[in-house]
């Protein structure tokens, strides 16, 4: 019986599935295994740890693991796409290796190999189309410091931009108690740092304020959720006419947890595209690279 792995190595976690040619056996979780970001040691040490819960769980050897996809942030450069080969050749001795984007497998996952565009949404954010010519195009997705639009992070940086521009206390005092910080000024002085620091964690402080009515939170959902649909919209016209159907699946946890970004991100996109058909059965990219690998 074939066995095929599908992995999503992101900056902050890996998700890895274990398959045959209909179902899936096992899953795991570990930590990060970018390769830009944290490094060829860390990452191994990641991709090994979930291959091996995965192999262990459905009690297979990695050995007879014929075909492997793995989707990963930056690897349209070719020098990234060598890495992680090599990291998994160790691991994955007997298998084929494919070494693609993220946004290529979040894709096939949210529209299952058809024509359309996926947004993702998670600590960070791209739009990514494919038509029915086979053109692509991405809007999004260089990095907080220029772009990622919408995303986790751009969702924290934004409201503690917001809620030191207003003088937001609340906002800015869930932000010390998140980041164990005593008063304002240090404040600002740890979110000057460099590296910047993780904004996205801020991202649940936001859904619970949202919830119990705080207008500056909504805003912020709300204008990450129009951010998102002009991306959508770049790519639209990047591939198709003014008026084509086309389809949109999403991916990442911004999407699945924010009631105000999907609402915002419809009602933005309709009035853009309005024959556009969005599914929000938010898709798991996990689930995409697994089927690649199945097509090996």
């Amino acid at each position: 019986m074939p066995l095929y792995i599908g992995i999503d190595g992101g900056g902050s976690k890996t998700a890895c599935v274990l398959g045959d040619e209909n179902s899936v056996l096992a899953s795991s979780r570990s930590a990060g295994s970018n390769v830009i970001r944290l490094g060829e040691k860390y990452a191994a040490a990641s991709l090994q740890s979930a291959i091996s819960q995965a192999c262990c769980t459905a009690q297979v050897s990695p050995l007879k693991v014929q075909a492997a996809c793995v989707g990963a942030s930056g690897a349209g450069r070719p020098e990234v796409q060598e890495q992680i080969r090599a990291l998994l050749g160790s691991i994955l001795p007997r298998s084929s290796v494919r070494v693609i984007g993220d946004n290529e497998i979040a894709h096939e996952a949210a529209l299952l190999g058809r024509p359309g565009v996926v947004v993702i949404a998670g600590t960070g954010s791209v739009a990514y189309g494919r038509n029915q010519r086979g053109e692509t195009a991405r809007a999004g997705g260089y990095g907080l410091a220029v772009s990622d639009e919408g995303s986790g992070q751009w969702i924290g940086r934004e409201a503690i931009a917001k809620a030191l521009r207003a003088g937001n206390t609340s906002l800015l005092t869930a932000a010390m108690r998140h980041w164990q910080l005593s008063s304002q000024e240090a404040l600002i002085q740890f979110v000057n740092r460099s590296p910047a620091p993780d904004f996205s964690s801020l991202f649940p402080l936001l859904l619970s304020a949202a919830r119990t009515g705080e207008a500056m939170a909504k805003s912020v959902l709300q204008a990450a959720g129009c951010e998102l649909a002009t991306l959508t919209d770049n790519v639209l016209r990047q591939l198709w006419r003014e008026g084509d159907p086309v389809r949109v699946g999403l991916v990442g946890g911004v999407f699945a947890n924010s009631p105000e970004v999907r609402l915002a991100f419809l009602l933005t996109l309709r009035e853009c595209w309005p024959t556009t058909a969005v599914s929000f059965q938010i898709a798991d990219p996990v689930l995409g690279a697994l089927s690649i690998a199945r097509q090996m």
